[in-house]
């Protein structure tokens, strides 16, 4: 995957595309890098760029310590984003990426008074509802392993070895913990759409969770739902694609 010139870059462009008319920034979902984003750019127009998030701890930023609190992971965001927002832009974000993107678009709104076109959150509760379940993030490492393999999204050759689980389970770790101690503060809803995607068979989030980030917009509001586990990523990222693709203004 193409990347810039500085190995501490937090974007990354599968397919660099200057004269797009609007960028599409991609969150990733806990332990996952902006190499699941590598492929989109086939899928969508040429009038769309992606650029894909790159967090610390991860593909070229491996050897940099990852946030452990959503607050100043948004907060340099934000100001690493700042350059990058003069044309249209929107944001997908999936589980941690799509609470990562809520929060950024909202600081934005506050510290610049600019705002994405849309946001497409996928496989996360509204941000007002209370988690259901205990945090994992501090669990000892046997029952913290059990966890992810109950999740499904960390490959099966990867939780079969215990060298490289660990040099993954502290990212994991820091990850689940951005999540798990996030605070929601009320404040006013977006004013821009929100499209929300969710699993059918997801036991993390259930469609009345996705639904509720309804509330979460005085704009439009768009559901839909996928045959699928948490992931169902994965499996749709094309049908989520044409989604987008028409669904972004410009």
């Amino acid at each position: 995957m193409p990347n810039s010139s500085s190995l501490d870059s937090w974007l990354i462009y599968p397919k660099p595309n200057p004269d797009a008319q609007i960028r599409l920034f991609c969150f990733p979902y806990a332990g996952g890098s902006a190499n699941i984003f590598r492929h989109w750019s086939n899928h969508l127009p040429n009038t769309i760029e992606v650029c894909a998030i790159e967090l610390p701890g991860r593909g070229m930023r491996i050897k940099l310590p990852p946030f452990t609190q959503l607050e100043p992971l948004i907060t340099e965001l934000a100001s690493v984003l700042k350059p990058k927002l003069d044309k249209p832009f929107a944001f997908f974000g999936h589980s941690m990426g799509g609470l990562v993107s809520f929060e950024l678009a909202l600081l934005l709104r506050k510290k610049y008074g600019i705002n994405p076109n849309h946001l497409f959150v996928s496989a996360h509760r509204a941000p007002q509802l209370v988690a259901p379940k205990p945090p994992i993030h501090g669990l000892p490492e046997a029952e913290f392993i059990a966890e992810l393999r109950r999740l499904n999204g960390t490959p099966q050759a990867l939780l079969e070895n215990d060298e490289l689980m660990q040099l993954f389970i502290p990212l994991l770790r820091a990850d689940f913990a951005v999540l798990e101690t996030y605070v929601y503060t009320q404040q006013a809803p977006l004013n821009i759409p929100i499209t929300a995607f969710g699993g059918l068979q997801d036991q993390e989030v259930s469609r009345d969770q996705i639904q509720a980030w309804q509330e979460q917009t005085s704009a439009s509001f768009a559901l839909h739902m996928f045959p699928g586990d948490h992931f169902f990523l994965h499996s749709f990222y094309s049908s989520i694609l044409e989604i987008i693709s028409q669904q972004i203004i410009v």
